[in-house]
């Protein structure tokens, strides 16, 4: 295929790939997304029993608002940044434009590895819970990766049309999985063997027990809560939009979680809560919901465990094609992958990309015989985890990069008198100094503790012994997607400058 060499601004109308799509979605269309990436049933599920039954901490619930209170301060210079940059690359965009095009791609490279790597484990997870649950009920052996591939086809399918069609079906998903959440905890506070304590909220309560292990699976929780920026093209107001959908997200999975955590505690009684979720593991929910509400609810919420599988599989979909897409029509990827399908105006090529990604590495786990839990979705969530915790401190260092040298470019404008009035007009509207530096020191000092606390716990993690090969082989997965990534653009800069040049020009009328 012909490549194009000039910038995407160069290329006539007719021949460029990358024309926006129309705006569709608001903040509660952002927030939708958001939160079934977060998949509240499968944290309520697997998430927090995990938190509770491997670490021994029964601070959980207020280890939860302390990562949201994290990610608010870190949302400030994202937030901040988004108003600048509105393309659909986030990570990508924001590491070209803060740090330089090489830091860019790199990040690119890792996003696409951890998101692709979410995907496929959530949908290992996904076949094993559907295939037990309908052999339970109607007595069917379906193979999990037969459920894997239908699931994948459905998604690719609503990936692949308009993005308000997605949105539609995940509305309707989060509204069930939410309130079957909801009804838990409410049951759960009403029929507290031990009543309803505050000790689960209190410093002691947080502080005691694996404290590390316990933030990196608290802090997977919140995975996908930065995925707002990704839909920036196709917000009404992308300036206002993705801050505040993504502040808007963040405070309701940390306050929903918390809330079910210590529902989850105050059902199991706090002094039995622990050993209770060692014991039942990821039945825990369904254990305490059979006895506050009856068997009906334990198996509705089975099944709706299922469906929000579905809305967070959807979700990490269209992510990655949006990732796959911007990458295209930059030229980073093949410029075809840029295009926007002409009817529904969504990245269908992208969607397809991600489609035979997820196909490709599900047939090769299920010809390995791998278990879809232990290791697919536990090796995959898990390695994603980690890339996306790294592109978080990237971003950090990006927003604190990106104002400063804006500050100095202005600084040279002003000693010249070369600034235009509509320059002077954006001067007084920009960011403050707490979004464009204190926020993003801060959160990048957070998140540089919390990514060594995930490395030294992978392990635990993984739940296999520390000499264990794959405790290091799955993290140098994420540094081999960021030493390839930055490999390729210094190619792309002596081979087809460009290309290179273009890196990130689509987001922004700025130069990176």
């Amino acid at each position: 295929m012909a490549i194009d060499p000039r910038p995407p601004a160069a290329r006539p109308a007719d021949a460029a790939p990358s024309a926006a799509p129309r705006p569709r979605i608001g903040v509660p269309g952002i927030v939708f997304f958001i939160i079934a990436a977060s998949a509240p049933l499968t944290v309520a599920a697997g998430g927090i029993p995990q938190s509770l039954g491997v670490t021994g901490v029964l601070g959980i619930p207020l280890l939860y608002l302390l990562i949201a209170l994290l990610l608010a301060v870190f949302s400030a210079g994202y937030a901040a940044m988004s108003r600048h940059i509105t393309g659909a690359g986030a990570f990508y965009a924001y590491a070209a434009h803060g740090i330089g095009r090489t830091a860019g791609v790199a990040a690119a490279f890792v996003a696409l590895v951890s998101y692709n790597a979410m995907q496929v484990g959530i949908a290992g997870l996904f076949g094993a819970t559907t295939a037990d649950f309908l052999k339970a009920r109607t007595g069917l052996d379906v193979p999990w990766w037969a459920l894997v591939l239908a699931a994948t086809a459905l998604v690719g399918a609503l990936g692949y049309r308009r993005i308000d069609v997605g949105m539609k079906v995940l509305a309707v998903l989060i509204v069930i999985e939410s309130g079957t959440v909801l009804v838990f905890d409410i049951a759960q506070f009403g029929h507290a063997p031990q009543g309803v304590s505050l000790a689960p909220l209190s410093w002691h309560a947080a502080t005691d027990g694996a404290l590390g292990v316990a933030l990196c699976c608290i802090f997977a929780a919140f995975m996908g809560f930065e995925s707002a920026a990704l839909y920036g093209e196709e917000c009404k107001d992308p300036r206002r939009t993705v801050g505040r959908a993504t502040y808007t997200a963040v405070a309701l999975i940390g306050v929903f979680y918390a809330v079910t955590a210590w529902a989850m505690i105050s059902g199991a009684g706090d002094g039995h809560a622990v050993r209770y979720a060692a014991t039942h593991g990821p039945d825990m929910m369904f254990a305490l919901g059979a006895d506050s509400l009856g068997p009906l609810f334990s198996d509705l919420a089975q099944l709706f465990l299922i469906t929000s599988l579905i809305a967070a599989l959807l979700s990490f979909h269209n992510a990655v094609a949006r990732y796959v897409r911007s990458l295209g029509r930059e030229g980073v990827l093949p410029r075809g992958l840029g295009a926007l399908h002409p009817r529904y105006g969504s990245p269908a090529r992208g969607s397809l990309a991600q489609t035979a990604v997820t196909v490709a590495v599900t047939v090769l786990f299920a010809l390995a015989g791998r278990d879809p839990v232990d290791d697919v979705f536990t090796w995959l969530t898990n390695l994603g985890a980690l890339g996306v915790i790294l592109l978080l401190l990237v971003t950090s260092v990006a927003v604190i990069c990106y104002f400063a040298r804006r500050g100095r470019s202005r600084t040279d404008e002003g000693r010249s008198g070369s600034r235009t009035e509509e320059r002077r007009a954006t001067d007084r509207t920009d960011e403050g100094l707490w979004q464009r530096l204190i926020a993003p020191a801060l959160s990048a000092v957070a998140l540089a503790v919390i990514f060594y606390l995930a490395l030294t716990n992978f392990s635990v993690q993984l739940g296999v012994g520390p000499g264990n090969p794959l405790r290091w082989i799955l993290p140098c997965l994420v540094l081999v997607a960021a030493v390839l990534g930055a490999a390729w653009a210094r190619y792309l800069r002596v081979a087809r400058p460009d290309a290179y040049a273009a890196i990130g020009t689509c987001a922004t009328d700025d130069t990176p």
